[in-house]
């Protein structure tokens, strides 16, 4: 492998965001190329098809802005589903919360996980071995079809961004499949791309879960090293009661827990949309 270090860019559009270090792990799986390069600065980083998903230092800036919205509103979080996550950050984060009995991983590349388990130990930890994970190889659009209705307590979508391999994760039928699996006051969570270097994705995904869901709010903060620096999280639900409040009794323990999120984070985050995004969802609904 190359021990010398190089500049690896992800290239969007016009842009190009990149890391140095020294490339020590490269392969092509049956869906899509894996690399793993090492930084001083940053610890190891996770590239996909070209795409940069994780490292070390700054991951906490996404898998606690995904998680913890969700899993702190609710009192009840016996059964969670992660579709996608194979890095093991989102599983972490959940694994935090005692009610939490069952985690469904569903991750469609299984060397994703093979080899975030060898390289990515500072994001997964000791979740691997935790008796509550449970890993399952498939697609995750097949895997919510087939699910019995009002099953889950919580749904985490932890894709990448639409390609051939997940475009199946951002439509209304899938949106559709997951309202009918998760039961009456539990909330679905997405990655909602960034409201600046893929808008019109972004405004998609607020647009289709408003569409079916009663209840719809999206996060704003930062990853870094993602295109643009600024990324989204949606969050939706069936219920007519307010959420993501933090009703959940952990609550407290879970925020001294975090490097990135709290409450106070999570109430500014939540006022944080961009008015080109706001202008844009409100001309739809008038």
């Amino acid at each position: 492998m190359n021990e010398k270090k190089i500049w690896l860019d992800e290239v969007h559009r016009e842009s190009r965001y990149g890391l140095k270090g020294k490339i020590i792990f490269k392969k092509n799986s049956p869906f899509q190329e894996i690399i793993i390069l090492e930084t001083d600065k940053y610890g190891k980083a996770l590239m996909l098809d070209g795409c940069w998903m994780t490292y070390d230092k700054q991951e906490k800036y996404y898998h606690e802005c995904l998680v913890h919205p969700a899993l702190s509103s609710l009192q009840k979080i016996s059964n969670v589903l992660i579709i996608g996550g194979g890095d093991g950050g989102t599983a972490r984060e959940c694994l935090k919360y005692k009610k939490v009995t069952n985690i469904d991983l569903v991750e469609i590349d299984k060397e994703v996980i093979n080899i975030s388990k060898k390289y990515l130990t500072e994001i997964g930890q000791g979740t691997w071995n935790d008796k509550r994970l449970k890993i399952h190889i498939c697609d995750g659009y097949e895997w919510v079809k087939n699910m019995k209705n009002n099953y889950y307590d919580i749904i985490l979508i932890d894709g990448s961004d639409p390609s051939e391999l997940s475009k199946g994760l951002f439509s209304k039928e899938f949106y559709n499949e997951c309202k009918r699996i998760i039961r009456a006051e539990g909330i679905l969570a997405t990655q909602s791309e960034s409201p600046e270097s893929f808008q019109e994705i972004h405004i998609n995904i607020i647009k289709s879960l408003k569409d079916i869901f009663n209840k719809v709010e999206t996060i704003y903060s930062f990853v870094p090293f993602y295109p643009s620096g600024i990324w989204s999280w949606t969050f939706a639900s069936n219920s007519q009661k307010e959420f993501l409040e933090g009703k959940n009794k952990e609550t407290n323990s879970i925020e001294k827990s975090c490097d990135i999120w709290n409450l106070n984070y999570q109430s500014g985050a939540l006022k944080m949309m961009p008015n080109k995004i706001y202008q844009e969802l409100v001309d739809n609904q008038e």
